[in-house]
């Protein structure tokens, strides 16, 4: 979800014990990335905060298959289920954490099969939609190109439960497809609970690098539907089924994409044209301002996190810890051919970042090496395009997310109407995303739509 190094841990396998002066350069570089967040886990224990590590045993399984407990307010899992995915995985590898989430939302889909061949529409909705969640949980640790065909497998079983969970009920709900540069992108309009058939004001929402349509649902999606938002969700290039099915990177010109989705939006019937939101999460609190900068028939903006660029965090450990002069840093794809090599030595030796850069970043990229991956994220920043937004703009930012370091520098730079909304690990939200309680980040954020859209009346 986040930036490469957002939540990052110290799982290396390289070895930094010897004073040689490549792993001296590694092992510092290794304090910058990992450190802060070590810092903030043991902090949160000895508060008390509900720091979650004992569910799964490998570290990267438990960044990933943590992330349902998010959306166990909004139906997408129960606590006991993910607990019970984890007790089966144990000791287990990638192909052990997939098997296991594939099994649960396979059992969660026969369920909801059963519960609709007896007339359970409700039942069998909440399943199929819960069992979907599962499906897109379990294919994280094997990201990358070549793609794997089990992620793909998993994307389109994932995307099948979805499909009939938001089918059922008494205003069913099917895909729809956003023109764009002559394809199209995938998409859902989802209406505001109660007022399905009424006009009302629409959330746009826009993923980061790595969630798909799902995940935006649970973690947002649902809880602005049940606040009486209707609700767009799509993936644009390199996200979701653009990524997974169509092969298409992701670009920086994501203005670009948010004029297609304000087009297609401005052509429902239900939706108020003059109140139109776009909320970006993750690696989105960059693509939706960036968006937002070429995009004025926005009503309203929210950056979760405000992200000012992906090339940002990268520039302050080559300055700092690899000891290259900022000006020879500012543009990282021009590094000195050494200097990468020592970054793509200690990437490729910790699991976490080798799955950050080379198995997302890579592939969502469309690179196949450090110094590409480099130059395409300098790309990626609002540098000369976060004075261009116009509407009224909320930064959120959460104190224990790397992601958000830049958000104060970010709202500062904004000529808009502007918020900062910041929250705390003591409110168990201290995390990327919020993702310890996207319930109290959901209500404060909607809360402000609310007053920008004079109560929604």
């Amino acid at each position: 979800m986040g930036s490469p190094v957002a939540q990052a841990k110290c799982a290396g396998e390289l070895d930094l014990t010897h004073a040689s002066a490549p792993n001296t350069f590694l092992h510092d570089a290794k304090s910058l990335w990992l450190g802060r967040l070590e810092e903030r886990r043991q902090r949160g224990n000895r508060q008390g905060a509900a720091v979650l590590t004992s569910l799964f045993r490998n570290e990267l399984h438990e960044d990933f298959g943590t992330w349902p407990i998010a959306y166990i307010p909004y139906g997408g899992a129960d606590f006991g289920e993910i607990q019970a995915v984890a007790t089966a995985i144990g000791n287990g590898d990638d192909s052990a954490y997939y098997d296991a989430w594939v099994a649960a939302a396979d059992r969660l889909s026969a369920e909801a099969d059963a519960a609709r061949t007896k007339g359970h529409i409700a039942n069998a909705r909440a399943l199929y939609l819960k069992a979907s969640a599962f499906y897109i949980t379990s294919f994280h640790p094997i990201y990358g190109a070549p793609v794997d065909p089990r992620l793909t497998a998993a994307f389109s079983k994932g995307v099948a439960a979805f499909d009939k969970g938001l089918a059922l009920g008494p205003h069913p709900v099917a895909p729809v497809a956003i023109p764009f540069e002559g394809t199209t992108l995938p998409g859902y309009f989802i209406p505001a609970v109660g007022l399905e058939t009424e006009v009302r004001p629409l959330m746009i929402f826009n993923g980061g690098y790595d969630c798909t349509i799902m995940d935006t649902y649970f973690a947002a999606g649902v809880a602005a539907s049940r606040r009486g938002y209707h609700s767009l969700l799509f993936d644009g290039p390199g996200q979701g089924a653009m990524l997974y099915e169509r092969g298409v990177p992701m670009r920086p010109d994501w203005e670009v994409v948010i004029k297609a989705v304000v087009d297609f939006a401005e052509t429902l019937p239900l939706v108020d044209a003059k109140r139109i939101a776009l909320y970006g999460w993750s690696l989105g609190g960059y693509l939706a301002p960036r968006g937002a900068s070429g995009e004025h028939r926005l009503a309203a903006l929210i950056a979760d996190p405000g992200t000012w660029s992906i090339a940002e965090g990268f520039r302050d450990v080559v300055v700092h810890k690899f000891g290259v002069a900022p000006e020879a840093a500012k543009d990282l794809g021009a590094l000195d051919q050494a200097v990468i090599d020592k970054m793509d030595a200690f990437i490729r030796g910790n699991r976490q970042l080798y799955w950050k850069v080379v198995q997302r970043g890579f592939w969502v990229h469309g690179v196949s090496d450090l110094r590409s991956y480099l130059a395409s994220a300098e790309l990626f920043t609002m540098q000369g395009r976060a004075n261009l937004i116009q509407c009224p703009t909320l930064i959120t930012k959460a104190e224990g997310d790397v992601l958000a370091a830049n958000a104060e520098a970010f709202y500062d730079a904004l000529q808009c109407p502007k918020t900062l909304m910041q929250f705390t690990a003591a409110e168990g939200a201290g995390g990327h995303c919020e993702m310890g309680n996207r319930s109290l980040v959901n209500g404060r954020m909607l809360d402000w739509l609310d007053e920008q859209f004079g109560q929604l009346g």
